[in-house]
C-alpha cells in the first residue's frame, strides 16, 4: 500500500506548492479530483544523485532533470533532431564548424541568484560556459566525453580556449578538430543543457538540489530520498501547436519507493500516474506469457509497449593483463573465437524471450546495433541462430567435448539472475558446464570496467539515437575503464571502418558502414547479443500526451490528466 507518511508529506508539500486555493481543498492527506489532474505523479526507486545536467549520467537524473533545462537541440517522437534553445543552425562544408542562432526572449527560471529574483535572458555566453563547465576540475563532471576528442584541442590535448565561441548574444559556434557525423546527437543530451553562471557561484555544491534552468518546470522542494517538487513554469518559451502555452500541468510529484511491489501496489492504488518498465518480481503477474495484460488488470491501466535503444548481451575479456587465477584460465579458452561463436549457437532466443522475458523485447539473433535504429538489418547483418549441432561441432574443433568438458563462470547481476539460468540450461545441453556469480550492481560494474572477469552480462543503453554510439564499444582507442570498450576488442579493420563511418556525410554509405563494422562484431564474437529491449509503460487511463520513445525519455511538458 501507498507508505502512509509519504503520504502525509507529499499532501502537505502539494498544499503548500498550489498556494491557498489547492490548501483549502486538501481533506485530510489527500487532494481534491480537480487538484489531482493538476499534478503528475511519478515514482523514482533508483537512486537520485543530482538535479545538476552536468550530472545527468543515470535515467534518475535525466529524468529530473529533462523537465528543468533545455538544450540547443532535442529528439522528437522519432528521435529525430528538433529545435529547441536554437531555432536554427548550419555546419560548414568542411564540417568542422557547427553555428547556432538562438531563440530570442529564452529566459531561466526566476530565482535568488539573478538581480532583483527575476531570471535573466539566455546568450550564447551561457552555453559556452556550460559547456566548458563540463571540463572544469572543480564541477567534477562525467559529462566531458561529449566533447573531449571531437572539439579542437590545444598542443597538450586540452580543450581549447576557442573550440566554443559566442560570436554575439545570439550566435553559438562550436568547432571541431575532425568531422564526426552523429555530433549532433550528442547536443541533445542532458550535458548539455545550459545553466546560469550565477546561480552555479551562488549555490556552489548546492547547485546540485538548487537548480535553476530554462524547462517547463521550475524546481520547487526536494526531501531527498522522500519527495521532489517542481512547480509549473509560467514563462515557458514554448507554445503548442494551437498557441497555448505550455507545460499543461501545475505541477510534478516524485516520489522514492524502492520497493518494486510497493511500487506496483501505488500505482494500482491510482496514487502513481505512471510506471516504467515491468520487473522480474512483476512479470508474470501483470503480463501473460504471450505479452499481453492478463485478465486481472486487463481495462484498469494502459500499457504502452515500444522498441528500446538498449542491447542486452554477454561480453568476453579478449585481454589478459587483468585477469587471475580461474578467471584467466577461462579468459584463455575464450580467446578461441570458436569457442565464443559456439556458446552464441547454443542458444535459443525466441524461446528465452518467451519462457523467461513474456515476450518483452526482440530476439539477438542480428548484430549488436539495436531493432530501434535505421542501420539495423537481420538480413545485412546476420547473427547467432539456435544451432545446437553447431555448437557442438565448434566446441568440439577447438578442443572440448564429452572427455574434455568446457567450465566457465558467468558474472552477473540479481536482476539478471533467471536469464542466466535460462543460458546455463542452453549451454549445458551442448555439454558446456556454467556457473553464475551473483555480484551487486556496482561491484559487477567494477569487475567489467577493470577487466577482472573473462564472460558476463551487460547491457548497452545508447546516449544517443545513433549506430556510432554501440559501435563505438569495439573501437580500440576506446579501451576501459576509460572509454566503452569493455571486452577490449582489437581489429585494424574495423578501425578503419570507425574512422571512415564518423567521416562520411552520405546516409546511406554510412549506413553501409555501420553494417559492415557489425558484422565483424558478429564474425569476431567479443560480444553475443541476447535480446533488443522493450520499452514498457504503464499509465493511468486519465494520462494522455505521454507517449512512449525508443531513448525512454520521461518528457512531461505536453502531458495532461483528464
Amino acid at each position: 500500500m501507498f507508505l502512509p507518511a509519504l503520504r502525509l508529506r507529499l499532501g502537505r508539500w502539494l498544499a503548500l506548492l498550489a498556494g491557498p486555493a489547492l490548501l483549502a481543498a486538501c481533506q485530510g492527506n489527500g487532494l481534491s479530483a480537480a487538484d489531482e489532474r493538476r499534478v503528475f505523479r511519478y515514482n523514482q526507486p533508483e537512486a537520485l544523485t543530482s538535479l545538476d545536467p552536468a550530472f545527468a549520467r543515470n535515467q534518475a537524473n535525466s529524468w529530473a532533470t529533462a523537465q528543468l533545462y533545455n538544450g540547443l537541440l532535442a529528439l522528437d517522437s522519432t528521435l529525430q533532431l528538433a529545435p529547441a534553445l536554437a531555432r536554427r543552425y548550419h555546419i560548414s562544408p568542411d564540417g568542422l564548424t557547427y553555428t547556432f542562432t538562438l531563440r530570442r526572449g529564452v529566459r531561466f527560471h526566476d530565482d535568488a541568484a539573478f538581480q532583483g529574483g527575476r531570471g535573466r535572458l539566455v546568450t550564447a555566453a551561457d552555453f559556452v560556459y556550460s559547456f566548458r563547465r563540463l571540463f572544469d576540475a572543480k564541477t567534477a563532471s562525467p559529462g566531458g566525453w561529449i566533447f573531449r576528442g571531437k572539439v579542437l584541442e590545444d598542443k597538450q590535448g586540452n580543450i581549447s580556449d576557442t573550440c566554443f565561441v559566442a560570436a554575439n548574444d545570439s550566435t553559438l559556434r562550436i568547432h571541431l578538430k575532425a568531422p564526426f557525423i552523429p555530433f549532433l546527437s550528442l547536443l541533445t543530451m542532458p550535458y548539455a543543457y545550459v545553466v546560469p553562471h550565477e546561480a552555479v557561484e551562488k549555490y556552489g555544491k548546492d547547485f546540485r538540489a538548487h537548480p535553476v534552468g530554462t524547462g517547463p518546470f521550475r524546481f520547487h522542494a526536494w526531501d531527498e530520498g522522500n519527495v521532489l517538487l517542481y512547480q509549473r513554469n509560467a514563462t515557458y518559451w514554448r507554445r503548442d501547436a494551437q498557441g497555448r502555452a505550455l507545460p499543461y500541468l501545475d505541477a510534478v510529484a516524485i516520489s522514492f519507493i524502492a520497493d518494486r511491489k510497493t511500487e506496483f501496489l501505488t500505482f494500482l492504488q491510482g496514487k502513481l500516474d505512471f510506471l516504467s518498465g515491468i520487473r522480474e518480481g512483476s512479470r508474470d503477474l501483470i503480463l501473460n506469457p504471450d505479452g499481453t495484460v492478463r485478465a486481472d488488470f486487463r481495462g484498469r491501466f494502459n500499457l504502452q509497449k515500444a522498441p528500446y535503444l538498449n542491447t542486452e548481451y554477454l561480453g568476453f575479456q579478449l585481454d589478459s593483463a587483468h585477469l587471475t587465477g580461474e578467471q584467466a584460465a577461462q579468459g584463455r579458452a575464450l580467446r578461441d573465437p570458436r569457442v565464443r561463436q559456439a556458446l552464441g549457437y547454443a542458444l535459443n532466443r525466441p524461446e528465452l524471450l518467451a519462457y523467461v522475458l513474456n515476450h518483452v523485447g526482440r530476439p539477438g539473433t542480428a548484430g549488436f546495433v539495436p531493432a530501434a535504429l535505421p542501420s539495423f538489418s537481420a538480413a545485412k547483418v546476420p547473427g547467432y541462430t539456435f544451432q545446437p549441432d553447431r555448437a557442438r561441432a565448434l566446441l568440439a574443433a577447438a578442443g572440448y567435448g564429452p572427455r574434455h568438458p568446457l567450465q566457465l563462470r558467468l558474472s552477473t547481476v540479481a536482476e539478471r539472475k533467471a536469464v542466466g539460468e535460462y543460458l546455463q540450461k542452453n549451454w549445458a545441453n551442448v555439454g558446456v558446464q556454467v556457473q553464475i556469480d551473483i555480484n551487486q550492481s556496482a561491484a559487477q560494474q567494477e569487475l567489467v570496467d577493470n577487466g577482472r572477469v573473462a564472460f558476463f552480462t551487460k547491457s548497452w543503453l545508447g546516449d544517443y539515437p545513433d549506430a556510432e554510439n554501440y559501435l563505438a564499444l569495439f573501437y580500440s582507442p576506446n579501451f576501459s575503464p576509460a572509454g566503452p570498450d569493455k571486452t577490449h576488442y582489437k581489429a585494424a579493420e574495423y578501425d578503419q571502418l570507425y574512422q571512415q563511418a564518423i567521416r562520411e556525410h552520405d546516409a546511406a554509405r554510412r549506413t553501409a558502414l555501420y553494417q559492415a563494422m557489425d558484422r565483424l562484431v558478429v564474425r569476431d564474437a567479443p560480444v553475443l547479443s541476447l535480446y533488443y529491449d522493450e520499452v514498457i509503460r504503464l499509465t493511468q487511463r486519465n494520462v494522455r500526451g505521454l507517449a512512449p520513445n525508443p531513448m525512454n525519455q520521461l518528457e512531461l511538458e505536453r502531458v495532461r490528466k483528464e
